[in-house]
């Protein structure tokens, strides 16, 4: 990533996003997970600019990351009133995250195979 006023996505992390969206990740899902494994902690408004996304593609991204245990969400308090900042950060290295996905996307990979070996035994009757 290159630093301007805060970290942006280069072309090798567009690279990444476009390889995790051709497997199926959406791609502001993608997007969020090569921002945010880059830097320490965030907050969403840092991902919207960093990763080009709007607020509410980088919410259900984090949403979806809090949900598969890849990130965690502390809450900053302001001075005054008002809502509490957001802060995220990755409960594990992304190498690790990868490897989850890989195992997720190799077992759709079996549950293909075994639906067309299934439905070739099925279409064996039909030509006898």
């Amino acid at each position: 990533m290159k630093r301007k006023r805060a970290f942006v996505l280069d072309e090798k992390d567009d690279k990444a996003v476009q390889l995790f969206t051709e497997l199926g990740m959406p791609k502001n899902l993608a997007k969020t997970l090569m921002y945010i494994s880059q830097v320490e902690e965030c907050r969403s408004a840092d991902v919207e600019q960093g990763a080009d996304l709007r607020q509410p593609e980088v919410s259900v991204a984090m949403q979806e990351m809090r949900r598969r245990g890849w990130v965690k969400k502390r809450d900053l308090k302001k001075k005054g009133k008002g809502r509490p900042v957001h802060i995220y950060h990755l409960t594990k290295p992304l190498p690790e995250i990868l490897k989850s996905f890989e195992q997720e996307k190799m077992k759709q990979v079996e549950t293909i195979k075994n639906d067309l070996t299934e439905l070739h035994n099925l279409i064996k009757e039909y030509s006898k």
